[in-house]
């Protein structure tokens, strides 16, 4: 096996042989259809020891029940999905405690989409499950919209009606979208052969920060790359944390179709989200059998990462220099399940003006859409608890982190402006020629 072999198989997200243990095969190999290896737990409960909901909440079950118990028994006749499936947050933590590799997130995954299958799916969690298509409505008229969200009558109704929390405030809209702005530009200001990459920035860099997905085009662009905005819709994790699992394939079957092409012309597909990241690069492969998807998932990125793989950022940062306050970073439970928990806090250790502060490995508790549902949001604030005293014990009053809903919650749970590390490295890389080198601002 050559190195690049070697490394290729220890990227996060590729599956791995288990150890030595003898696990229990529940039933037969022709009747399985996940991966090889989905069958070897043997009940240790390592990942409900690392699972933040059950860790406040003594009457969810865990992640050892939600997934290997209840696929088994999903497997007899008759037996219906138990309703605390709804009760996961899809934080995905367990996937990276498990020593013998079970692929818990596609077993949470898919009881979630039978259980949805046979109990229906309600306004609220369609609702949120697609905030993609509600948001491009709303970022026709961003003003009026926000005005709305803003009202204190339309969050009571909200509250009362469909069950979200009115303690939560409703993210603003831009009233310019990314992709309005990338087009007002011309597109891509670089050109390359060798250095390409197709960005997948998600619906919320588009229609609600667009200066992250701004700042991704400054920092790729700094480093000499070729950028393309390939058509894209939302990368389907909502869906896939409410069990709207149709939805979810017709999103990815969409997404697979545009990028594989992508992929064919020697573009690598990057996102600044590490949820968006990690649905393409493993629960799109896990889940759907769509026509290049594997090809796609082996050549998805997130974007400090592949900064780091394919760069000397380390080594030109500390040329740069930042006028920001003192942040705290939080790394987002999907990073982690993608191995990349531990990279962004010591990227800034050499950075001029600026000192970021790791606020540990505790879960923001939010996850997505589970922290916007009024039954799980007393639960999402007391998971993030840990955090938001981390945050406040720091020497920062700014946040840092590449998950939009993480950003929510630590705003949320702070009062703390918070900002994604490419805007940080935006502001500190500039004056850039096609060979990457780098000067100052």
């Amino acid at each position: 096996m050559s190195d690049r072999d070697a490394e290729e198989m220890n990227r996060p997200g590729v599956p791995t042989v288990g150890s030595d243990r003898d696990p229990v095969t529940a039933f037969p190999q022709n009747e399985r259809d996940h991966r090889p290896g989905a069958d070897p737990c043997y009940k240790c409960s390592t990942c409900d020891t690392v699972c933040p909901v059950a860790a406040v909440d003594d009457e969810f079950p865990g992640p050892k029940f939600q997934g290997p118990e209840q696929w088994r028994l999903s497997k007899k006749d008759g037996t219906t999905i138990d309703d605390s499936i709804s009760q996961c947050s899809n934080c995905m933590r367990c996937l990276g405690a498990c020593p013998e590799d079970v692929p818990l997130s596609q077993m949470h995954n898919e009881l979630r989409g039978q259980y949805v299958a046979e109990e229906g799916i309600s306004l609220r969690n369609r609702m949120l499950a697609n905030y993609g298509r509600l948001a491009g409505i709303a970022s026709n008229v961003p003003r009026l919209a926000n005005l709305a969200m803003r009202n204190p009558i339309s969050r009571w109704v909200a509250d009362r009606v469909l069950g979200i929390p009115s303690e939560r405030e409703f993210p603003t809209f831009a009233t310019q979208t990314f992709r309005e702005w990338w087009d007002e530009r011309d597109g891509a200001h670089v050109e390359s052969e060798d250095r390409r990459v197709a960005y997948f920035h998600g619906d919320y860099a588009n229609y609600n920060t667009p200066e992250v997905a701004k700042a991704f085009v400054r920092v790729f662009e700094a480093f000499g790359y070729e950028i393309a905005v390939p058509p894209q819709r939302c990368s389907g994790t909502p869906m896939f944390a409410n069990g709207a699992m149709d939805d979810a394939r017709r999103a990815a079957e969409f997404n697979v179709e545009h990028l594989r092409e992508y992929v064919a012309e020697g573009y690598d597909v990057v996102c600044s989200c590490t949820s968006c990241s990690m649905a393409i690069r493993k629960e799109y492969p896990e889940l759907f059998d769509i026509d290049g998807v594997d090809v796609v998932a082996t050549n998805t990125y997130e974007a400090i990462e592949y900064l780091q793989r394919h760069t000397d950022l380390e080594d030109r940062l500390t040329a740069a220099d930042v006028d920001w306050p003192n942040l705290a970073y939080h790394a987002p439970c999907h990073a982690r399940a993608q191995g990349l928990g531990d990279r962004t806090a010591p990227l800034f250790d050499e950075v001029g003006g600026l000192e970021v502060f790791d606020v540990g490995d505790s879960c923001s508790g939010i996850s997505g859409t589970y922290g916007w549902k009024d039954e799980h949001y007393e639960t999402s604030m007391a998971v993030g608890h840990e955090m938001f005293e981390e945050m406040r014990a720091a020497e920062a009053e700014t946040g840092l982190t590449e998950c939009p809903t993480c950003a929510m919650q630590m705003e949320h749970g702070t009062g703390y402006e918070v900002h994604h590390p490419l805007e940080v490295l935006a502001d500190g890389l500039a004056d850039v020629n096609s060979t990457g080198e780098i000067g100052r601002k």
